[in-house]
């Protein structure tokens, strides 16, 4: 009685006796006596080598059979990246890997994760079959990165996206703005000179031009912040209210002059700055309405004035003329009979003569009456 096996010829066989590896069967017919003990295992060359139950270490004595093997170990601080005929296949975490050299040519590319980035061998099209071992992060081109190990700064990073192992060493990138940005303080409650509490808005422009030392500021735009508020409380409260509201445009260029003291200090170039709102309690904005309209009724005041002096002027003037010159005198009653004639929808005069003449004579007899 006979046991017959087949091995095929993209098939190995191993041969086992009593439970011991014996030697590798290459493609054939095998007969083994049911009573031998014998066994044998079937494998598919175009799959990894690996027996159920056993180590790999106790097929590697047999030199026929090492031949046949591709042996990769892959050491704990190490990724291997596996290819069969130049294509990726897949990704070997630590432990030790065999794989039949038949009918496919395998490579083996090893890393280091103790180093995160990706080396450049790695092509980038297979990264997204590594998502769960590599994270990746972008530089924007308006942006300045800087890399850290384990909380130590390695090297400030170019815009561009970069690829890390997810390993043993913690991997943190933080990113700059480089582009100018806007800071608003809204809301400010300063208190005058005078001792008048009001609000202020302020705006200030700036740009990063040292982003490292920017980057070692702690809470960076907060201290920003609170030395905008610092600098606005001491200079509005050396004016009293009526001086700074006529001199807002110098509120911005102190602060500017304070702030480019500093710009070394926080890496930052200050561009521009401004009051962009000052808001008064409501009780003193009826106090500055009431002065307002008092000042205005005055202004209007003085106009009307100085516009019947000077009507009162001219109609003077008028007068010594007409009494000097008696054609100017008589060009103006024809203008007087004119804006009469324009007012009257009818005159009856009787007897001859021109009716200019008329009523000419008519003024003239009433004017010898008055005498």
């Amino acid at each position: 009685m006979f046991n017959k096996v087949i091995i095929q010829d993209d098939e190995r066989g191993l041969l086992f006796h009593k439970g011991s590896y014996v030697k590798k069967l290459n493609p054939g017919t095998y007969r083994f006596a049911a009573w031998s003990q014998s066994a044998v295992v079937v494998m598919n060359i175009a799959r990894p080598f690996v027996v159920e139950g056993k180590d790999l270490q106790l097929f590697f004595h047999d030199d026929e059979l090492v031949r046949e093997l591709d042996v990769v170990r892959v050491q704990d601080h190490e990724y291997v990246l596996h290819y069969e005929d130049g294509q990726f296949v897949q990704m070997l975490k630590p432990g030790v890997y065999a794989f039949w050299n038949i009918l496919k040519k395998n490579t083996f590319l090893h890393t280091d994760i103790r180093q995160p980035e990706l080396p450049a061998e790695i092509d980038r099209s297979v990264l997204t079959k590594l998502t769960a071992y590599v994270q990746s992060c972008e530089i924007a081109n308006y942006e300045s990165g800087f890399l850290f190990y384990d909380h130590v700064m390695q090297r400030e990073l170019s815009p561009g996206k970069y690829y890390f192992w997810r390993g043993p060493v913690s991997v943190v990138v933080k990113t700059m703005d480089l582009r100018q940005q806007q800071m608003d303080l809204i809301g400010q409650e300063i208190m005058t000179e005078d001792k008048v509490t009001l609000r202020l808005n302020f705006v200030c422009q700036y740009k990063i031009v040292n982003p490292l030392r920017a980057l070692e500021i702690k809470s960076f735009e907060e201290q920003i912040h609170i030395q905008l508020q610092l600098l606005l409380r001491e200079y509005v409260g050396t004016l009293k209210l009526d001086d700074l509201l006529k001199q807002k445009e110098d509120v911005a260029s102190f602060i500017l002059s304070r702030l480019h003291e500093k710009r070394k200090e926080y890496g930052v170039q200050f561009l521009s700055a401004g009051v962009k709102d000052v808001i008064l309690p409501g009780e003193m904005k009826e106090i500055l309405n009431t002065v307002l309209l008092a000042e205005k009724k005055a202004q209007a005041n003085l106009i009307t004035r100085r516009e019947e002096t000077a009507s009162t002027r001219s109609l003077l003037n008028t007068a010594k003329l007409m009494d000097e010159n008696q054609t100017l005198f008589r060009l103006k009653e024809l203008e007087f009979l004119e804006k009469i004639c324009d007012k009257v929808g009818s005159i009856s005069l009787t007897g001859g003569g021109d009716l200019l003449e008329r009523l000419g004579s008519l003024i003239g007899e009433k004017k010898t009456a008055s005498k």
